[in-house]
């Protein structure tokens, strides 16, 4: 799992960086709201880590802004605020957790394995499409009665995407900001084809065309 952490508390930062390290987690440390803003759109990552009160950029301002450009990825605010306000403000703009300081690291790592489970962060994580098909998104390949078929990365990558938001409507500019980096956007005709090539082997009617607005996985 691949983790932005913004936190311009010295030690604390140390604290979090060395802890979600030594847990296997690629971390990428940000000290203010812009150089994550920056990290943020230049890469992909798994979840991100926001302190509140943070300079140039706080933490809310970044992740109104990330959830403006459809950047999905859950996140957890951490914040020295005791009141309720700023805690509404960050759930109402997309926050999928919360934590208040001073707290326990393994309080974090539970709240880390928590949205790891709710929104299927494991990379090793199996997918079970139908009864006759399960979709190993690491390796990139479907075992489909008992046949394998390889997938490219990015076919798997879109695959994931859907099945984890399963019933959701998922638009072009979403699958772009969530998936590709910012200077390889691809066309809507190559997103089309990635699809279809998908649906040769899982059923075309797992992935609903929703026209005007996207995709749907059923």
């Amino acid at each position: 799992m691949k983790i932005l952490l913004l936190e311009d508390d010295a030690i604390l930062s140390d604290l979090i960086f060395t802890s979600l390290q030594e847990h296997g987690f690629e971390t990428i440390l940000a000290e203010d709201g812009n150089e994550a803003l920056s990290c943020a759109e230049n890469e992909k990552f798994d979840l991100f880590i926001f302190d509140i009160n943070v300079p140039l950029l706080s933490g809310i301002e970044l992740l109104k802004m990330l959830r403006e450009y459809h950047i999905t990825t859950p996140v957890i605010m951490i914040t020295a605020y005791q009141d309720t306000e700023h805690l509404k403000k960050a759930f109402g703009i997309g926050c999928d957790d919360y934590i208040k300081k001073p707290f326990d690291l393994e309080e974090l790592h539970q709240r880390i394995k928590n949205l790891s489970k709710r929104f299927s962060l494991d990379e090793e994580n199996i997918y079970s499409l139908d009864e006759q098909s399960k979709f190993y998104s690491h390796k990139h390949l479907i075992l489909k009665n008992g046949m394998e078929y390889e997938i490219s990365k990015k076919e798997s990558q879109i695959l994931l995407y859907l099945v984890s938001r399963k019933g959701k409507t998922i638009s072009f500019d979403e699958l772009v900001q969530n998936i590709w980096n910012w200077d390889e956007v691809p066309s809507e005709t190559t997103i089309r084809v990635y699809i279809k090539n998908i649906r040769k082997i899982i059923g075309h009617e797992k992935i609903r065309t929703i026209r005007g607005l996207g995709y749907a996985y059923e």
